[in-house]
């Protein structure tokens, strides 16, 4: 994990979260079946930390470059209501998002990790990337995760805001053998 001098400070103002879908929470390939469809890997600890972000009362939303019938199932499965499709300019989708829920930019991270995140993250407060993201992404941002996209990047980034938010201690607890655990769907 690479971080900003800052980001602790950065990331304790976050209560929303946007993230990009390939190369951010899938390993940015595309899997083609015999007929044509097509398939996308999603990573369970990803999935898990998206649950806890919301869990904790804090916001989350998906821009994308691609249209992908994939994605608004993953998204319906996480229960993630802000999903915005076929945005390869997703300066229009940001500040949807901010509008609808009365954001800053300081109080939203945005997970990123090619040219077209760009934009956005040079206006949210915590800008943050895969370790497989580009050269100009990883350069921006707040923190760049140890693992790559579609790999835990994600969980590793929303564990980071969560600590710094003074919030990670009170998720383990939840999951300890005297806690009753409900509602984590992955």
């Amino acid at each position: 994990m690479i971080l900003s001098a800052d980001a602790r400070e950065r990331a304790h103002r976050v209560r929303f979260l946007i993230l990009d879908v390939d190369g951010v929470l899938t390993d940015g390939g595309i899997y083609m079946g015999e007929t044509g469809e097509l398939m996308k890997p999603f990573y369970v600890r990803d999935g898990l930390g998206m649950r806890l972000w919301q869990n904790e009362g804090f916001g989350l939303a998906v821009i994308t470059g691609r249209d992908s019938a994939i994605v608004s199932r993953r998204a319906a499965d996480l229960k993630i209501e802000d999903v915005y499709l076929g945005h390869i300019d997703k300066r229009s989708a940001y500040d949807d998002v901010k509008a609808r829920h009365g954001l800053r930019d300081e109080e939203i991270a945005y997970i990123g990790d090619d040219l077209v995140d760009l934009a956005v993250m040079e206006q949210v407060g915590f800008p943050a990337a895969p370790a497989d993201a580009a050269a100009e992404v990883r350069e921006l941002s707040c923190l760049v995760a140890g693992n790559p996209g579609g790999r835990g990047a994600v969980r590793e980034i929303v564990e980071f805001i969560l600590k710094a938010k003074d919030r990670w201690e009170g998720v383990v607890a939840r999951f300890t053998a005297s806690a009753k655990v409900t509602n984590v769907s992955q």
